[in-house]
């Protein structure tokens, strides 16, 4: 089994104490109510602020990220309203730069006896540093290469985030056909592209939005064929060293054209049922947005498109448009929320594509092996080693991944101290303990009890696979001093689904104590 951050127990159906269920992980990360979208929006606006302040100096230093360039001035984002919100419960412990700095013998003496539970196995590797002075408090095994599972998708959100940037949108565009009456859609690799106003993700380009503009530009010309072409990706659907249940749901084929996610129902998302063929049901659903007749649907066929013309299209039934000139165009919504999406929903789909616009960033082959070499390059563009990590997806999917602590503390280190502000959005999406994402219902209940304190303080990245526990983030101490840490055991007993606990219960003790 492998189902990543939404796992059930095989023998009785039900997940583990304390695991967010499919639907709920979802729902939350794809902000589909007023009442989620107002908390998560709360989150995440008050993390990305306490994040970009902190600065390695040794001070904090307010230092506003520019959103307006990446988002557009006007632009909330997704799920997001324009009116002011009202303020968050205090729920975001506050950070500040002269809190006294934890001692390496104070963190030993907090945890040692944590990380030796037996239900974390014998493969339990820490990193934890101090944010501020770049200091590092804790090591065991901090670089050993350990299978991530999901915490692999910070290294694919702060790979896209300095390839892309914050502000790059992923078009889908139509083209007119080789033959008469013939419209191509062309993917550019975005998974949240809806079908309508009612999509899996919020805020998402629309198809009907964009068969208005084709409608327009064509005038009386008569669609008779629509081509699907998603030929901007490459190589297998499927990443190497997936689960075979991966292709249950957890994540779709990765093609460059979908609409939804590719879920049946867009409404369960997490795992829950794909089409098979993303590309086809995509080409379908554009077709009936164009109101074209039902044999037009049914002939819907992938190919690929004509060069692009420079060659305006025409829009009246004396001409018909020159092959590949462009007859409409949306786009995704901005970078910095996709990624958001991606790390509070640990949405594989979604890390999939965004490893694969690292990929064509950096002029790789958009496929698994492309968007791996492409990410490793970005790794040593960013100071980072890239050695400290052996990607073979973007996603966690894979047990060919190997990455060790130390990296992923050095890049949420970096994130932190101002130098890359494109990297904020690295925090802004981290779910929050008890609060958001999939660790909406950790650090908070009745089974909580020696994990609460990590409620509203822990903010970090949960990574699930059968044997599989990982938990990477920031915390805050009792103190007010801002933690990096990352905990990766990737050789728990089978059953033990305390593991979870375990982790939380670490990261619950950094934040509770001073470890002075």
């Amino acid at each position: 089994m492998g189902r990543e951050d939404s796992q059930f127990d095989s023998k009785n159906g039900s997940p583990p104490p304390g695991e967010p269920s499919t639907n709920e992980s979802s729902t939350d990360s794809a902000f589909p109510s007023a009442r989620s979208r107002r908390r998560v929006t709360l989150v995440m606006a008050v993390a990305l602020v306490v994040a970009v302040a902190v600065v390695i100096a040794g001070a904090l230093v307010g230092r506003p990220v520019p959103l307006a360039k990446w988002v557009g001035a006007d632009d909330p984002g997704p799920g997001r309203s324009p009116s002011a919100s009202p303020a968050p419960p205090p729920v975001l412990a506050d950070v500040s730069g002269t809190a006294p700095m934890p001692t390496a013998a104070g963190v030993h003496a907090a945890i040692d006896a944590l990380v030796a539970e037996a239900g974390l196995g014998d493969r339990l590797h820490v990193s934890v540093r101090d944010v501020i002075s770049g200091d590092r408090l804790y090591e065991r095994g901090a670089e050993t290469g350990t299978v991530p599972a999901s915490t692999t998708k910070l290294v694919t959100a702060a790979a896209v985030l300095a390839a892309r940037g914050p502000g790059h949108r992923i078009p889908t565009r139509v083209v007119a056909g080789a033959s008469p009456g013939e419209v191509v859609i062309v993917g550019g690799g975005d998974p949240t592209l809806a079908e309508g106003a009612k999509g899996a993700y919020v805020g998402a380009a629309r198809m009907d939005r964009l068969a208005a503009q084709v409608r327009k530009a064509l005038g009386d010309v008569t669609v008779t064929k629509i081509t699907a072409d998603s030929s901007l990706f490459e190589g297998a659907a499927y990443g190497p060293g997936w689960d075979k249940d991966i292709s249950d749901g957890c994540s779709a084929a990765i093609t460059a054209l979908m609409v939804d996610g590719a879920w049946v129902d867009p409404k369960t998302r997490g795992c829950s049922k794909r089409h098979p063929k993303p590309e086809l049901i995509a080409g379908q659903a554009f077709a009936r947005a164009l109101g074209v007749p039902a044999d037009v649907v049914k002939t819907v066929s992938t190919g690929t498109a004509p060069a692009t013309s420079t060659t305006p299209a025409s829009s009246t039934p004396e001409q018909a448009p020159t092959p590949g000139a462009e007859l409409g165009r949306v786009e995704s919504p901005p970078m910095i929320r996709l990624v958001e999406v991606m790390l509070s929903a640990s949405d594989n789909t979604l890390a999939e594509a965004l490893a694969r616009q690292v990929a064509l960033a950096r002029g790789q082959p958009a496929s698994f092996a492309g968007a791996a070499t492409a990410m490793a390059e970005v790794l040593k563009e960013l100071g980072l080693d890239p050695a400290q990590a052996k990607l073979a997806d973007g996603s966690g999917l894979s047990r060919q991944n190997r990455i060790s602590p130390a990296l992923l503390t050095d890049l949420l280190v970096l994130a932190a101290d101002g130098s890359r502000p494109e990297l904020a959005a690295l925090f802004s999406g981290l779910p929050v303990g008890g609060w958001s994402g999939t660790l909406t219902n950790r650090y908070a209940g009745p089974a909580s009890t020696d994990s609460a304190p990590g409620l509203g303080v822990v903010r970090a990245k949960t990574g699930t696979l059968t044997g599989v526990y990982s938990l990477s983030g920031l915390v805050t101490t009792a103190d007010g001093r801002p933690l990096a840490f990352a905990l990766l055991s990737d050789e728990v007993p089978v059953g033990f689904w305390a593991a979870e606990q375990a982790l939380d219960r670490i990261a619950a003790t950094l934040a509770s104590c001073g470890c002075r």
